[in-house]
């Protein structure tokens, strides 16, 4: 039997066709991720284990303020899922890098698209804004990777999120947030005796970057490097600061790993006060390698300050 060309198209479109459709199933066997920051990129790792995982940040930078970039574009343009923060922290550039990637599928909080902050409840939000106020977040503080309770939350609703896209996976999406929610609360009960010399401390700290830390912990941010959100520290502002410090009631001065350390030295120094940077998100030191670890350095570095403090109390008293 003779095929005639058009029988050959319709024979070609059809392999094509169902090629296509192969490599689409396939491809779904291994979702695509794209995390703004890489605390969400660690959680996604860990609920997903079998996914491609993009960070757009690292623990190194400021994640409001990112550029669109080709290589950012190409990966979002590929992503079956975004996760974010949210509460308007990527504003400045997540709009026009959706834009730009023209992908349907993360446009769209119903499809692929994921804001941890929309699973919680968020801390000091604003009925009005205006450009006095600096860099504010009208829907809340969207630092809340570092509140257990509210990362458990976020953990379960993103599990959903990712049932939703994979169901053929459910059972081992489940499995995965089982152990990770089983390792997190054992995680929690240590930290919760590990961190009760850290109740009623007080420090100085950048931005309002660790605001669910200091919360959770029962500590007070007392006063804050900036001079308004988003503004670097100036020296009227830090003279300003140390007079604060007089009162002695500050334990250290605290900075995240991405942030201009030079306003909390200079402070420090003249303070005689410890200058502590903690680690941001994840890879923001040596020892945060995940989210687990990740706490685990933020309340080790925490802690040492505040025995650091009790010795030299006790020596002083001493030498009295």
């Amino acid at each position: 039997m003779r095929i005639n060309f058009k029988q050959k198209l319709y024979l070609g479109l059809i392999a094509f066709a169902s090629l296509s459709s192969f490599y689409s199933v396939s491809a779904k066997a291994e979702l695509n991720v794209f995390a703004c920051e890489p605390e969400y990129a660690a959680l996604v790792q860990t609920l997903a284990p079998n996914a491609k995982v993009y960070s757009a940040t690292t623990a190194m930078q400021d994640p409001h303020q990112v550029q669109a970039r080709p290589s950012l574009i190409a990966k979002l343009r590929q992503a079956d899922l975004l996760v974010c923060a949210g509460a308007d922290l990527e504003i400045g550039w997540l709009p026009m890098l959706q834009m730009k990637a023209s992908n349907s599928q993360v446009l769209s909080t119903d499809k692929g698209l994921f804001f941890a902050t929309e699973q919680v409840q968020t801390l000091d939000k604003l009925t009005q804004v205006d450009r006095s106020m600096g860099d504010v977040h009208e829907k809340g503080n969207p630092h809340v990777h570092f509140d257990p309770e509210r990362m458990l939350q976020i953990a379960e609703a993103l599990t959903q999120k990712l049932i939703s896209l994979d169901i053929e996976h459910q059972a081992e999406y489940q499995q995965h947030f089982q152990r990770f929610s089983g390792d997190w609360q054992l995680a929690m009960k240590r930290w919760q005796q590990q961190a009760k010399p850290l109740q009623g401390r007080k420090v100085i700290a950048y931005h309002s970057s660790f605001r669910y830390l200091f919360a959770w912990l029962g500590m007070e941010q007392v006063a804050d490097l900036e001079p308004k959100p988003g503004l670097a520290p100036t020296t009227s502002h830090l003279v300003s600061l140390l007079e604060r410090t007089k009162m002695g009631d500050v334990m250290a001065v605290v900075v995240a790993s991405y942030q201009d350390e030079r306003g909390g030295l200079w402070l420090a120094e003249r303070a005689n006060l410890p200058m502590l940077v903690l680690p941001m998100s994840v890879g923001g030191n040596d020892d945060s390698t995940d989210l687990i670890s990740l706490y685990d350095s933020v309340l080790g570095i925490l802690t040492n300050a505040v025995k650091s403090t009790e010795v030299e109390s006790a020596v002083l008293q001493l030498g009295e």
